[in-house]
C-alpha cells in the first residue's frame, strides 16, 4: 500500500477548506484555551496555518506572527484572504519545520499532529520545545473520528502529547477534550496546552 504524505488532500479541496475553515471564528475555536495564551506583544507561530484565519487573528492581538503551511493553494488563499493582516508566511511542514527561527512565545499546532506518525510526532516535539522561548507555550489541537477518503490521519490521545511534552520538558497547563464546532457527525478534538520552563 501507497505512503500517504500528511498533506495528502489539501491542495485539491483547498479552496473548499477554506471556506470551512473560515465559518468558525477564531473565538469561536480557541476561547476555552485564549486565557493560557502569553499576553500580546510578543512572536507568534502558526504551524500548519490553512486559511490564516487563526495567523491574521493573532496579528489583530499585537503578536508578530508566522504563519507555516506546505500546501501552495492554502497558503495563496490565506495570503489573499487576510491581505491586511501583518502575516509572514513561509513554506515548511512539521516535524522538522525547516526555514523557522524561534525563539516564539506561543506556538499554535491546529488540526495537524494527527496527520504526523509516531516518529515524527516525537521529532516534531522536540523541534517545537527548541522554537519556544523561556516560558513560552505551545496549543496543539487533535482532531477524532472518521479519517476522511486519501487522507493520512492517526488516533493520537492526549495522554501522549502530555508525555511526549514532558521528556521535552514541557509541563502540561491544560488537556481537554473539545466538540466539533462545524457539527460532523463522530468528529470531536482535544486541546492541550504545555509551557517551557521560564529558566
Amino acid at each position: 500500500m501507497p505512503l500517504i504524505a500528511g498533506t495528502a488532500g489539501y491542495g485539491a479541496a483547498a479552496e473548499d477548506l477554506a471556506r470551512q475553515y473560515e465559518s468558525v471564528s477564531f473565538q469561536e475555536v480557541h476561547g476555552e484555551t485564549l486565557p493560557f495564551f502569553p499576553p500580546p506583544p510578543g512572536r507568534a507561530v502558526d504551524l500548519g496555518a490553512g486559511s490564516g484565519r487563526d495567523a491574521a487573528a493573532l496579528a489583530g492581538l499585537g503578536y508578530d506572527v508566522v504563519a507555516v503551511e506546505p500546501t501552495a493553494e492554502l497558503r495563496e488563499i490565506g495570503r489573499r484572504t487576510h491581505a491586511d493582516a501583518h502575516v509572514h508566511w513561509i513554506d515548511s511542514a512539521l516535524p522538522g519545520v525547516e526555514g523557522v527561527r524561534g525563539p516564539f512565545d506561543l506556538v499554535l499546532s491546529v488540526g495537524v499532529w494527527m496527520h504526523l506518525d509516531q516518529r515524527e510526532r516525537r521529532t516534531a516535539m522536540e523541534r517545537v520545545r527548541s522554537l519556544l522561548a523561556p516560558g513560552g507555550r505551545v496549543v496543539i489541537t487533535l482532531r477524532h473520528g472518521p479519517i476522511p477518503v486519501g487522507r493520512r490521519m492517526f488516533d493520537v490521545s492526549l495522554s501522549e502529547v502530555v508525555v511526549l511534552g514532558r521528556r521535552t520538558g514541557l509541563l502540561p497547563l491544560l488537556a481537554r477534550e473539545q466538540p466539533d464546532r462545524l457539527g460532523r457527525a463522530g468528529v470531536s478534538w482535544s486541546v492541550v496546552v504545555l509551557e517551557a520552563p521560564r529558566t
